[in-house]
């Protein structure tokens, strides 16, 4: 049977031709777009996995860069039993290196109090060093700076030269690499000296990461950090109407969280004045109610304006791309699915089409004794053998594609077609091919055999 199957394919080649290499168009896209999902995952979970620790940001804020809190809360959280280390960080973005715009691949300048950063147990920038040194306390006060392999390779710069990045001329005395596009963006720097720089108050930071003690468990200390902070006055962060990219940010924030439809005003309202305790000034007021830190769950805290603080775990985070993931995955789906689609029509059109002219055989071969499911099978095994072939094309195809484009553009995307999408894309083909000779087939096997030869 196959091989008389294989030999009628063969009989019209250009038409059976035209039919595979559309079921591989389609295949191949759907590897190429579900691969930048994948390539997604990967890039988050690598990133994340080396960050063990919480970080504390503004209230709605979707990354450090966009955050804003007091530096004295550097002490209060400290005091919470399970806490190692707190190392304030102050991010913002690079505008300008050696007088070049910055805008793709992104940058940013990374300030961090030195002290309590090489008091931490884990840390991917030191850790993952290359070349040089980390910073050491005597960089307090200089503009020395550790920056990532990709950087240095992009200004070719080495240990001991100078870059000037939004127009203040610092010198690299490290560089790290880890591997990760979410990691390898990083100028690092003393915070005193980019507040300096960006104009950032001494008295305010972007974020707090911190470091736990050996067995604390991140969700509790979480819980109690928020304890510290109920009732005090912090806005939660508002994207500014000036700025399309932090308005982009903060509806990518509310998408991940699933709040698309809360409005605007509950995210930035500023915090009633009946909920407020200590505020940022110093000034006390009893609070009118004692709301439960426990409402913080997973180490998040929901937008609330009794809570100025919002405690993220690594795994938190990983799990809102996680949604993003699955909303991409959604759209992906929609654009794979019109592909499919004009696929599968030019199989039915092939196969109807071979029915059609093959309509005195298949009369010749059922007065010959041939029964309804051997022209069932003779059709399908047809339609199988281009979703098969379509299949092996398209995985080739898709798979070559994803390893030119991590090729060609290294620092800026990274694809990943994994051998479950391959294999699940082959079967989907095969399955495809199949279905799009089913009706050609059962209307051939319905026809008598007089009928067909006299139709013929």
């Amino acid at each position: 049977m196959f091989k008389f199957a294989t030999r009628n394919l063969m009989s019209r080649p250009m038409r059976s031709l035209l039919s595979l290499l559309g079921l591989s168009v389609a295949i191949a896209g759907m590897v190429g777009l579900f691969s930048v999902a994948e390539g997604l995952d990967r890039i988050v979970s690598s990133a994340f996995n080396r960050i063990p620790g919480l970080v504390a940001m503004q209230p709605g804020s979707p990354i450090p860069l966009f955050s804003s809190l007091p530096s004295s809360w550097e002490q209060d959280i400290q005091a919470v039993a399970g806490v190692s280390v707190v190392n304030p960080e102050v991010w913002t973005r690079v505008n300008a290196m050696d007088g070049k715009m910055v805008i793709s691949p992104p940058r940013v300048l990374f300030g961090t109090k030195i002290q309590t950063r090489r008091r931490l147990k884990s840390d991917p920038y030191r850790d993952d060093l290359v070349a040089g040194r980390f910073l050491e306390e005597q960089d307090q006060g200089t503009w020395n700076v550790v920056v990532s392999r990709p950087i240095a390779k992009e200004l070719n710069k080495g240990v001991g030269d100078t870059v000037r990045v939004n127009g203040q001329v610092m010198s690299i005395v490290g560089i790290y690499d880890c591997g990760s596009l979410l990691l390898d963006v990083t100028i690092i720097l003393d915070i005193d000296q980019l507040r300096q720089l960006a104009r950032v108050e001494p008295s305010s930071v972007s974020n707090f990461y911190i470091e736990l003690d050996d067995g604390a468990e991140s969700d509790s200390v979480s819980r109690a950090i928020a304890a510290v902070f109920v009732g005090r006055e912090l806005e939660a962060w508002r994207s500014s109407s000036q700025n399309p990219f932090s308005d982009l940010m903060g509806q990518l924030d509310r998408l991940i969280k699933g709040r698309g439809n809360q409005t605007a005003d509950s995210l930035h309202a500023k915090p009633h004045s009946a909920h407020s305790g200590t505020s940022v000034n110093g000034s006390t007021t009893p609070p009118s109610e004692s709301p439960d830190p426990a409402a913080h769950t997973n180490g998040m805290l929901d937008i609330d304006e009794r809570y100025p603080i919002e405690v993220r775990s690594a795994s938190e985070l990983a799990g809102r791309f996680d949604k993003l993931s699955q909303d991409l995955d959604l759209f992906l789906t929609i654009l794979t699915a019109i592909g499919v689609t004009v696929a599968v029509l030019s199989i039915v059109n092939t196969m109807l089409m071979s029915v059609t002219e093959r309509i005195i055989e298949f009369g010749i071969l059922k007065a010959n004794g041939w029964s309804k499911s051997d022209v069932l099978k003779l059709i399908t095994f047809e339609s199988g053998i281009l979703g098969v072939g379509g299949g092996v094309l398209g995985c080739i195809a898709g798979w070559v594609g994803t390893q030119l484009v991590n090729n060609t553009w290294p620092d800026r995307i990274q694809l990943f077609a994994s051998p479950g999408l391959l294999i699940f894309s082959m079967a989907f083909s095969t399955v495809l091919g199949v279905c799009g000779g089913l009706y050609p087939a059962i209307w051939a096997m319905r026809m008598m055999p007089m009928d067909a030869i006299r139709r013929g």
